[in-house]
């Protein structure tokens, strides 16, 4: 988007540009021209850096953010081990693994679409107990039935 603005405001001079260069890219999208005078405008407070007193909670959605993705990439790495490897221990990482990407990402559906306070804190009480219960039964599933990677297997087979 910030290389089409910027690209956009060189061609309305009369310059067309061949190829897309790098330095247009890593321009701020709302900053003015200098032969521009305009008054403040209110969308260079939302693509500025962030306020020195919210560095503690964008560091902590930073990590959340992390950790979701290792979380994804250990889920993708699982899945050949799970194939070719059936034991317990297997099992109940797929468990785990399996319950928090689901408590992750339905987390993120409820941020997205569930708002005022007490719908919020009902969504986000009926996500811990489906978690829990989702968890709870993946493991009782492990323990007294063949496993996950065994069942996964006996359903491709047939």
């Amino acid at each position: 988007m910030a290389a089409i603005v910027r690209l956009s405001s060189v061609c309305r001079r009369g310059v067309k540009p061949l190829f897309y260069r790098t330095s247009l890219l890593a321009r701020p999208l709302v900053a003015p021209h200098k032969s521009q005078e305009q008054p403040h405008q209110p969308a260079a407070r939302i693509h500025a850096s962030p306020a020195p007193s919210a560095g503690a909670v964008s560091k902590a959605a930073s990590l959340h953010w992390t950790a979701e993705r290792a979380l994804s990439v250990a889920l993708l790495a699982m899945a050949p081990v799970a194939y070719f490897n059936h034991s317990p221990v297997v099992d109940y990482s797929l468990a785990a693994v399996l319950t928090l990407h689901g408590h992750w990402g339905l987390g993120q559906v409820l941020t997205d679409y569930v708002h005022g306070d007490t719908k919020v804190k009902v969504a986000k009480a009926g996500l811990f107990l489906l978690s829990t219960v989702t968890f709870a039964g993946l493991c009782y599933f492990n323990y007294n039935d063949v496993g996950i990677c065994k069942a996964v297997a006996l359903l491709w087979s047939k």
